[in-house]
């Protein structure tokens, strides 16, 4: 029953991440539209900051789901105590994503959302190694004939993160932009506006078929 539940949380996760992604793609175009007024394009990014903001629920919630159901599954000896500081830490995280989100309108939100960004430098390197050390027999996870899967399900989660980092970076340009463009029209604040939306959209295609690698890997455990 428990690893059933969690299964079932980890599919809503993936849901948001995957859906919350193409919110927030879809609402870029108005977001960037330079002839709709600067308060209709504020009210795009609002609804931008609210999608995403779900997004990174699901992406928070996937780690804890998953090393769980692996220590269910046999994947990794982290059990007991360390499941339990890993779901406090969980809280903390999706406590700090939510703070950041409501104060998103707050000088606060900056400071929130640069500690956010730590979180992914710290953990996106942290589960490359693991994943490369786990693929070299030397753990933490379990790797052999039928196994192969976690740990590339947590590599390719590592690595889709990375492309998330740079979505991320594309958002915060939209803040910092139209802080300028309050003052009135600017062409050059349009221009790179424009530019950093359209490296996002590139970004985006590729951060959607990693998602759904690592939808694939832990539903079909191919290896």
């Amino acid at each position: 029953m428990t690893v059933d539940i969690l299964r079932w949380l980890h599919i809503l996760a993936m849901v948001y991440w995957l859906g919350g992604e193409w919110g927030v793609f879809q609402t870029s175009y108005k977001v960037c539209n330079p002839t709709l007024s600067y308060d209709e394009r504020m009210r795009h990014m609002d609804t931008a900051y609210r999608i995403d903001v779900m997004a990174r629920t699901g992406i928070i919630a996937l780690l804890p789901l998953g090393l769980h159901m692996g220590y269910l599954w046999g994947m990794h000896a982290y059990g007991g105590g360390w499941l339990v500081g890993m779901w406090i830490v969980f809280a903390a995280w999706f406590a700090l994503t939510w703070t950041a989100f409501a104060k998103r309108k707050t000088p606060m939100s900056d400071r929130l959302y640069k500690i956010e960004d730590w979180t992914r430098y710290l953990l996106i390197p942290t589960l490359i190694v693991v994943s490369i050390t786990s693929f070299m027999g030397m753990g933490p996870f379990v790797t052999g004939e039928g196994q192969n899967w976690y740990t590339a399900k947590v590599l390719v989660y590592a690595l889709a993160l990375c492309i998330g980092v740079v979505l991320r970076w594309v958002m915060s340009e939209w803040h910092t932009h139209f802080r300028t463009l309050a003052d009135g029209p600017n062409a050059a604040v349009e221009a790179s506006l424009a530019r950093s939306i359209a490296i996002g959209r590139g970004v985006a295609y590729l951060y959607w078929i990693m998602i759904a690698g690592t939808a694939f890997l832990g539903a079909v455990k191919p290896f």
